[in-house]
């Protein structure tokens, strides 16, 4: 029986051995076949155009297809939590970004992935500031005067949003931070906003720069600050909303790229490393920074440390505001 049991124990050992060197043999070998890259929104917005940016520069360098997967709903909540329970092995990357990784946590305290520790965040690919727009057709030419006269008539300056949107989260903090009351008109798509907005229907919105700045250009519609802590290299004429007297004001399109917490430390590092690599492609470089876009920090450290900030800023604005999940 002692012998039985003896033997049993040596075949189960070996057949972990076995296991343990074909784990390791997975992972020298990663990728040895396509890897599909979650986008969280449907094709054609800012986040779908960095994932697919990303995915083709990745495939050059992992040698294996990464494939772009849009799964739409409900903020980027629904292809996230999706992808986030997908096998830990490298094969899932996954798109993370300021809507499903920050202001969802803001408006749902009961969302059922935690983006700081279900997540191994890999790097931070783009950033970018929204641009506080007028119509020509309003008299304000700084952000001080359009405080001054929203303190002088509150309630009566209105502005336009899409619920949750990054320009959403922009306009709460430059409300609270200036202590105004502005009047909300809600719009289901930017697209419509855009239009009322360049049909002066609504008077003043916080949009992203890549998609103001033709407009800008045109002399169709006003820009009186940016978002960012520095001056965007498209707006040089633009001042900072902490330039116009909101010091350490900031507030950010942003996304980057993750995989789900689990992932075995090799693989985490050969994706660290190739996609810091990715981002070294003139082409990709060319694509961000002629519209507007900023190539941040590199790599898992800052990024990890930055979704958290982003997390906690944009749940106590939420919190203040009162918004609720839509």
């Amino acid at each position: 029986m002692m012998k039985k049991r003896q033997l049993l124990t040596a075949i189960g050992l070996a057949g972990l051995g076995l296991l343990s060197q074909g784990q390791a043999l997975a992972q020298a070998d990663y990728p040895n076949k396509p890897i599909k890259l979650i986008v969280a929104f449907p094709p054609g917005g800012t986040s779908d155009v960095m994932g697919r940016l990303m995915s083709e520069e990745l495939t050059k360098v992992l040698k294996q297809p990464v494939v772009v997967e849009n799964i739409g709903g409900a903020g980027g909540i629904v292809g996230t939590d999706r992808a986030v329970k997908m096998p830990a092995d490298g094969y899932t990357i996954i798109q993370t970004g300021v809507g499903q990784n920050a202001v969802a946590h803001g408006l749902d305290p009961n969302i059922k992935y935690n983006s700081v520790t279900d997540f191994i965040h890999l790097t931070q690919v783009h950033s970018g500031p929204n641009v506080l727009l007028v119509h020509p057709s309003l008299p304000f030419k700084t952000v001080k005067e359009l405080v001054d006269h929203a303190k002088k008539n509150p309630g009566k300056l209105d502005y336009g949003y899409t619920h949750a949107a990054s320009g959403h989260m922009a306009m709460e903090l430059f409300k609270q931070t200036a202590d105004i009351f502005l009047t909300g008109i809600p719009y289901r798509g930017g697209g419509p906003m855009l239009n009322d907005l360049l049909a002066g229907t609504v008077p003043m919105v916080f949009l992203n720069q890549d998609v103001a700045l033709p407009h800008v250009k045109a002399g169709k519609l006003r820009a009186l600050a940016v978002t960012s802590k520095e001056r965007n290299a498209l707006y040089p004429d633009v001042p900072t909303v902490a330039e116009s007297g909101y010091k350490g004001f900031e507030a950010l399109s942003w996304s980057g790229l993750s995989v789900a917490k689990g992932t075995p430390q090799p693989i985490v590092d050969k994706l660290e490393a190739a996609m810091a690599q990715a981002m070294q492609s003139a082409n990709f470089k060319q694509r961000l920074t002629s519209t507007g876009f900023v190539i941040p920090s590199q790599g898992s450290k800052p990024y990890t440390e930055f979704v958290k900030s982003e997390l906690d800023q944009w749940t106590r604005v939420i919190k203040t505001a009162g918004i609720k999940p839509q």
